[in-house]
């Protein structure tokens, strides 16, 4: 069986199952962010009234809402804390982070588990070797919470092979880009991918991250990296908390695999009006941009952090652009001001935002007039998602945007940045 499959085998408590079986699993963590679960609330306090079955395995990060700007959404908070308190869930409060990266540095999630979640970038979780993926606030309120289970198509696996070394300022974030244009919007409707290869054994962490984070643009259900020394090095960093035995698929138990060479990649821009609207940085050059940010599911980390500040050092930030830092957590944040990161993007011109999930549909941040552009790590680029329907949101790496911020228009960092040999480690043991 596939790894996919021997995870979905092992949660509905079966020898095995195959693609396209329907089986009902037992759920080990489930994810929900302010929004989504007030909604979900509503419904299991109105028509469920159950007691929740697995109050530990629930977890609430208040990250879009981090600083209510309105007294209604201070009211959802209030009603979400209560809620919260009330059955014993997991909650992390304003400013803890963005909700993905909240719940990976604590533990939630953990190899071989079944997550899910109503924010659409649920299947993250799938760098750590889990089965994750986003499902109604009705099935949480209905399946979930009472009974600690959910039903699932077993889908089937496509085998991502990424081979190939990056060139000097070309990052795994333009690689992630790269797929979604590659494979197409829709282009894996519920399938489970399967990231593998050369390229993706030599990643960190936090740089496997950003692959399964691209599964739901791509239409599939799951995405997934099987564990290795590089996830049992970061699991060892977390919280204890119950969790299982890491899972792999059977040798040579590929039906379908796709491969793609990265040796020549250039940068990337994902450009208005969807995340698949994929071109080269120098074809989308020269675009003058009023903001930039780091934040979002695939920005904020430490990596992004110490890839703008290398880029400060060497230019200043133009003073038409407005440069948004958004740490991903809090620990992130710690991070950053032991080693003094904070203090040099302050001091270069950036502003910093509460760990949070930053300009994210401009609830606290980042709404944009009409004619606006910004270029961020963001997940999501669709018209009126921060602000204005007729503002322009461009999605491209944290070096991307560090380099943009220094020149006010989007800007392919090789043709600014002479010594991006340099910058290529900066990134180097960064987990955390």
């Amino acid at each position: 069986m596939k790894m996919v499959e021997k995870i979905l085998a092992r949660a509905s408590g079966r020898a095995e199952v195959a693609p396209g079986e329907i089986v009902v699993a037992d759920v080990d963590g489930l994810v929900m962010h302010d929004l989504s679960a007030y909604l979900t609330s509503k419904v299991y306090e109105e028509r469920v009234g159950l007691p929740v079955r697995y109050p530990e395995r629930v977890t609430l990060v208040f990250d879009h809402t981090f600083s209510p700007a309105t007294e209604e959404t201070a009211d959802v908070l209030v009603h979400d804390r209560a809620w919260a308190r009330r059955h014993g869930i997991n909650l992390y409060d304003c400013g803890s982070g963005n909700i993905h990266h909240v719940v990976a540095h604590g533990g939630h999630a953990r190899p071989g588990s079944v997550i899910v979640g109503s924010d659409s970038h649920t299947p993250v979780y799938g760098a750590l070797g889990a089965f994750a993926t986003g499902i109604g606030n009705d099935s949480h309120a209905g399946m979930v919470l009472p009974y600690g289970k959910a039903w699932f198509r077993v889908p089937e696996t496509v085998h991502v092979m990424i081979t190939g070394t990056l060139q000097p300022g070309t990052t795994t974030r333009d690689v992630a880009l790269w797929l979604v244009g590659q494979i197409g919007e829709g282009g894996a409707v519920y399938k489970a991918l399967q990231f593998e290869g050369e390229f993706v054994e030599s990643l960190s962490f936090w740089d496997r991250w950003l692959l399964p984070l691209i599964t739901i643009d791509l239409g599939a259900k799951c995405g997934l990296i099987e564990p290795d020394e590089v996830t049992e090095r970061f699991v060892a960093t977390l919280p204890a908390r119950p969790g299982h035995e890491p899972l792999r698929g059977d040798p040579g138990d590929v039906s379908e695999r796709w491969t793609y060479d990265v040796s020549a990649l250039r940068p990337q821009v994902a450009c208005p009006p969807t995340v698949g609207n994929v071109k080269a940085v120098e074809d989308a050059g020269g675009r003058e941009i009023n903001w930039a940010e780091l934040g979002g599911h695939g920005g904020g980390r430490i990596e992004d952090l110490r890839l703008a500040a290398d880029v400060l050092r060497r230019l200043p930030k133009h003073p038409d652009v407005r440069f948004n830092i958004v740490p991903s957590s809090r620990q992130v944040f710690a991070q950053a001001l032991e080693e003094g990161l904070v203090a040099e993007l302050h001091s270069g011109g950036a502003t910093f935002f509460p760990p949070s999930t930053g300009s994210n549909q401009a609830v606290n941040m980042g709404a944009m007039s009409a004619g606006e552009a910004m270029i961020s790590t963001h997940a999501r680029n669709f018209p009126g998602r921060n602000g204005s329907s007729q503002a322009e949101m461009y999605l491209a790496s944290a070096l991307t945007v560090a380099a943009s911020a220094t020149q006010g228009r989007i800007t392919d960092p090789r043709e600014v940045i002479p010594d991006l040999t340099e910058l290529a480690g900066v990134t180097a043991g960064a987990e955390r």
